[in-house]
């Protein structure tokens, strides 16, 4: 067994070593030409996580790095990084992060010479990276060409089709009249993919399963677009039932240089949006992988590609793949590639943007071991993914080394702003094979402690073990197709999890009346100890905990040798424990009946959560019956806002009868639409909100009268 770990730890090293060997190759590629290099400050027209991205890679490079933030990223992490930072205006990114006058301004006051679009905002928009050229400022990009060609999806199907690479069948036309594009949904044959023309990231993409929904989707796909992209312009697409989604990271430079740096399978989804990613591709064989990346080096060469693409291809179960769109940036999910061939891409962005030649030819790049990103986003997947926003109240990581990546843009006490996308981070790991990386992601994923709002983390986990997942027999359906064992019924909380609970309560109670008294005069005073000891009486204490919306009473006897006895129902347990503090954590070592284990302790705003290495749980303190009762009528009178954002539309006024389920608002909050439905049958008295305006998560939106109540 031990030769055995010796031999998987000397398979892992032997990685590592030619992981540094290939950047050791490409560093000496770079040094005859570094003299020439002419970018020294750089401009990073963005936010949050990529801004603090690029700018690491810039400060190891040498190269200055310019923030520029809205109002409400003052102080954000990417400003607290940047060598200069410059505000641009309020929230809204209309007004900020998508301003390019603005943002060109601050490029010349600041000297920069380049602008780094991230993902995202500006970072596929012809009109500014034509503006970036006609001002002499470097694009750290493709040329305007190249982003015009491929973000309207009608023009990129054509060239593609003419480069040879296979494509969709579909309609790209310029009639966008609603019978012209219902006639050819029909004539493709049902289900279709309604897709925005412009843009990406799964906004503006709705599935039509039928004519009858056909109209609604299109409708709900054209408010979508035109926020997102200003063009409602449609495709209609062939719909592949159960499809993979694979991509291919391409490089271009400037002198007719393209390669590939293999492919990425991304097809778990939820709303049409990546939440997990891996490098290779599982089950894809060595000959198929050749052809991906020789098709998508043909797509970035049809346009002139400069800089980091990717090519993005559906892919059926017999491994056919067809080509479906290219992102002309970096993408999210890029760490992947680069931990499988020991690259650093942004710096090979800076590099090639400043003239010079992609560093490693296609024989040149090796592909080493495999890599999983799991995206971690401030969301509740137990309410179809809706997205939150709020504090980090507490916030702690797995380390991160040569393995592990952690790719974020907040701290703790950050908070996650509605105004823009609720990721958080980026949890990147990777190892010699896909079984070891997948164990690993788990690990890392049970060591992701937050608190404050919901996030996937705990989804990530079911997710990342369920059985298929495991085998690689992934695709764009996995979550509804799975969905019963991804979201299990939940079961109560075991009650020795319940007295953990109520011990870590009884400590830090301890822990902060001790403190108390350390600071007193009267340090020795009988009734200032909290242990429960009192002179030949047994004293037991009544606590009752909340387990979701259930209450649990537990009965407390506390023991002379300062152990516990918990009672809850007919059962008993002994338990004894101590927390202990480690950095800034609280950690809760426990006995229940004899069993040791431990967890980190977090007690805030009414609940204590408990992390396991094998799970977490969170147990709540009632609040009393007359604070509860004021947040709880607002709920029963009509619809109230799942989340804070803005009111995009409005389907009914004062008056009208609705049934359960109609359409009543559709708000927009992170880059999202959401239609608000009718929770049931009635009459609208009273709306709330207009079209623009914002309204808080729990604010009533519709207020309603039951029906019989308005014809008495």
């Amino acid at each position: 067994m031990a030769l055995a770990a010796a031999e998987r730890g000397r398979g892992c090293l032997g990685a590592l070593r030619r992981l540094q060997w290939n950047q050791v190759r490409i560093f000496v590629k770079w040094a005859s030409t570094i003299g020439g290099h002419s970018i020294g400050k750089i401009l990073i027209a963005n936010r949050g996580e990529i801004a603090c991205r690029v700018m690491r890679t810039a400060k190891k490079m040498g190269v200055k790095s310019v923030a520029v933030y809205s109002e409400a990223d003052r102080n954000s992490m990417h400003v607290a990084m940047a060598d200069e930072a410059y505000c641009i205006g309020p929230p809204p990114s209309q007004q900020s992060y998508l301003a390019m006058e603005k943002i060109l301004q601050v490029t010349r006051v600041s000297a920069a010479q380049a602008i780094h679009p991230g993902y995202g905002f500006l970072s596929e928009n012809t009109e500014f990276a034509e503006l970036c050229k006609q001002q002499g400022i470097i694009f750290i990009g493709p040329p305007s060409s190249a982003i015009r060609d491929m973000g309207i999806k009608s023009t990129s199907k054509a060239i593609m089709s003419a480069a040879g690479v296979p494509v969709v069948e579909g309609y790209h036309g310029e009639d966008q009249s609603d019978e012209c594009l219902k006639e050819h949904a029909r004539r493709i044959g049902y289900p279709v993919m309604i897709k925005a023309v412009r843009g990406g990231g799964g906004k503006g993409m709705r599935i039509a399963h039928s004519e009858k929904e056909f109209l609604d989707q299109l409708e709900s796909a054209r408010r979508e677009a035109k926020k997102s992209f200003n063009d409602d312009a449609m495709l209609i697409e062939k719909f592949v039932d159960n499809p993979r989604h694979v991509e291919v990271q391409v490089f271009g430079d400037q002198h007719g240089n393209a390669v590939y740096l293999f492919e990425r399978d991304c097809s778990v989804q939820r709303r049409h949006q990546k939440i997990i990613e891996e490098a290779p591709g599982p089950g894809i064989s060595a000959e198929v992988r050749r052809r991906l990346g020789e098709a998508a080096v043909k797509a970035a060469k049809a346009v002139n590609y400069v800089g980091a693409g990717t090519v993005e291809f559906i892919m059926d179960s017999q491994h056919n793949f067809y080509f479906m769109e290219m992102n002309t940036r970096l993408q999210v999910e890029h760490p992947v590639t680069e931990m499988i061939t020991g690259t650093d891409l942004v710096e090979w962005q800076l590099r090639v943007a400043a003239g010079e030649k992609i560093p490693l030819m296609q024989e040149e790049i090796l592909l080493q071991g495999h890599a999983f990103e799991a995206r971690i986003y401030a969301e509740d997947p137990n309410n179809n993914f809706m997205p939150g926003a709020g504090p980090l109240l507490h916030l702690s990581t797995p380390p991160a080394d040569r393995f592990t990546r952690i790719e974020t843009g907040v701290r703790q006490g950050d908070e996650v702003s509605v105004h823009y996308d609720p990721m958080i981070a980026k949890l990147v790991v990777w190892a010699e094979d896909r079984q070891a990386a997948l164990r690993k992601l788990r690990y890392s994923l049970h060591q992701y402690n937050i608190v404050g709002l919901s996030t996937n983390i705990d989804f990530l986990l079911s997710l990342s073990g369920h059985p298929q997942f495991e085998a690689g027999n992934v695709h764009t359906n996995f979550i509804p197709q799975h969905h019963d064992e991804l979201f299990p019924t939940k079961k109560a909380t075991p009650h020795e999890v319940m007295c953990q609970a109520a011990l870590g309560l009884i400590l830090k109670e301890k822990m902060l009346t001790d403190a108390f008294r350390d600071q007193s005069d009267d340090k020795f005073s009988p009734f200032a100890s909290s242990t429960g000891r009192r002179i030949n009486i047994c004293y037991t204490r009544k606590m009752s905990l909340l387990d979701g919306e259930n209450i649990v009473d537990v009965a407390v006897s506390y023991n002379q040798d300062g152990s516990y006895k918990m009672q809850i129902q007919d059962k008993t347990f002994l338990i004894s424990g101590e927390i202990l503090k480690e950095g800034d954590s609280l950690y809760l070592r426990s006995s229940v009946d004899g069993t040791v284990s431990k967890s980190k302790l977090v007690i805030l705003d009414n609940t204590i959560y408990l992390f396991f290495p094998e799970g977490s749980a969170q147990i709540g303190l009632p609040v009393p019956k007359y604070l509860s009762a004021v947040s709880s009528g607002a709920e029963q009178s009509g619809a109230v806002a799942p989340m804070t954002g803005t009111v995009e539309k409005v389907f009914v006024k004062a008056g009208d009868k609705v049934q359960v389920g109609d359409p009543l608002m559709v708000m927009i909050a992170m880059k999202m639409e959401h239609t608000i439905r009718a929770p049931k049958a009635g009459v609208i008295k009273k709306v709330h909100f207009q079209e623009g305006a914002q309204a808080n998560r729990h604010a009533p939106l519709v207020e309603f009268v039951d029906e019989e109540a308005e014809s008495k």
